[in-house]
């Protein structure tokens, strides 16, 4: 890792420590937890769109069933811990049921199944109302002590939300380096190839749609801790469309995109539709400048944009060294 990459890292390491202090606000401090577990979905969902090239319209589903799971055990008398673990588990299996499902049709009809499976979740939690609660949602109790520190607040909430976020920024960035990530890539640029070369693509695929549903449920537990309540609008279509979305825009082929995308959505969404009735077409405005100019996303395109201007520059350079000094 070269030493440019490194300071920014500490510095970005530091920011992100520094958020209570450097906002002050409460409100905004609950928006950077929100924005970090936005961040984490959308971090998720790229394992299966940005290094696999699988388009999911029904990634919300774990939140329902990861946010229900967690919030029925815990008022049956579960602790937090367990509640939380048997819900990531219980969501992580549907995952799997679901690739075996979304897997047997490539391209359009695996997004099309994963938006069916999506819907289906939805609906039995829209129906179910001694279940669920229905259209009028259900509560979780309360927020966990976890090492018996007190997160109830919004800036321990927030440290909560960072640690969980950095050990699961830290595990993903090891998946897209591994050899793994590798192969993955390469089902997803040559399967053919990959067959021949003795790789199993369909295997490989599904193991990377698993992995994304355990880190969208544990994103999923995150979101009930933060909102204390759950109801089939946080599932819904358009959920699902926002958090893959925020990959989309923040640039799929690179880690730190789906979180920029993250945050422009959320803060957009929160912040500034306080102060513009028309936010929606707002941030349909923001997709289509984005799409036009940076078609690879946010992230890429300013980089693309970077090594344009050192380019640029060079030649100036060279052209005052080779002058003669007067």
């Amino acid at each position: 890792m070269s030493l440019g990459k490194i300071v920014a890292l500490l510095i970005a390491a530091t920011l992100l420590v520094a958020v209570p202090w450097i906002i002050g606000n409460e409100f905004y401090v609950n928006m950077a937890s929100q924005v970090l577990i936005y961040a984490l979905f959308a971090l998720s969902i790229n394992m299966m769109l940005g290094f696999g090239g699988m388009v999911s319209l029904g990634h919300a589903a774990y939140l329902g069933i990861a946010g229900y799971a967690c919030i029925l055990l815990t008022v049956a008398g579960y602790d937090q811990l367990t509640a939380a673990i048997l819900a990531v588990a219980l969501s992580t299996l549907a995952a799997a049921f679901f690739g075996v499902l979304s897997l047997r049709a490539p391209g359009l009809g695996f997004i099309m199944i994963t938006l069916a499976l999506g819907q289906i979740v939805w609906g039995v939690a829209y129906r179910a109302n001694e279940l669920t609660g229905g259209d009028n949602g259900i509560r979780h109790p309360a927020r966990p002590m976890p090492f018996g520190l007190d997160i109830r607040d919004a800036p321990s909430f927030y440290y909560f939300t960072l640690v969980v976020f950095l050990i699961a920024l830290f595990f993903i960035w090891r998946f897209a380096r591994s050899p793994f990530g590798a192969s993955l890539m390469g089902t997803r640029d040559q399967p053919r190839r990959m067959r021949m070369l003795g790789h199993n693509p369909w295997l490989i695929q599904l193991i990377t749609f698993v992995m994304a549903g355990f880190w969208g449920s544990v994103a999923s537990i995150l979101y009930v801790y933060y909102n204390l309540f759950l109801s089939p609008h946080a599932l819904s279509l358009q959920q699902s469309a926002e958090i893959l979305l925020m990959a989309i825009l923040g640039g799929a082929s690179s880690l730190t995109g789906p979180i920029v995308g993250a945050a422009i959505i959320t803060l957009v969404k929160n912040v500034v539709s306080t102060y513009v009735e028309r936010w929606n077409t707002l941030l349909g405005a923001i997709f289509v400048i984005v799409i036009l100019f940076m078609p690879y996303g946010i992230v890429p395109g300013c980089k693309q944009l970077w090594r344009r201007v050192q380019n640029w520059r060079k030649p100036e350079a060279k052209i005052a060294a080779s002058e003669p000094a007067e």
